[in-house]
């Protein structure tokens, strides 16, 4: 199973007007995650994540039994436990 040790953070791309980070990784079974931490991120200013369950094409899914929206607040270990449960959808 993946984990937050897998992700590979890059300068968030709007660049500097939102400043930050974030990394996108996909798993074997269709599912991603975008995970960001910037000045807009719930938990961002505090040095918490948001984490983002992307479809198969990359955009952001507002279905899955996980959430139906994105989720905020968390730390490294909740990453990976979300993570995790999307790698089991």
């Amino acid at each position: 199973m993946k984990t937050f040790k897998d992700l590979e953070f890059t300068d968030h791309p709007m660049g500097a007007e939102v400043g930050g980070i974030m990394s996108r990784i996909y798993f074997d079974n269709g599912y991603g995650a975008s995970i960001v931490q910037s000045q807009f991120s719930y938990g961002g200013k505090i040095g918490l994540y948001e984490l983002a369950v992307l479809d198969e094409d990359g955009d952001v899914c507002y279905s899955t039994p996980i959430t139906d929206n994105v989720i905020g607040y968390l730390r490294e270990e909740d990453v990976s436990e979300v993570m995790i449960r999307i790698q089991q959808l």
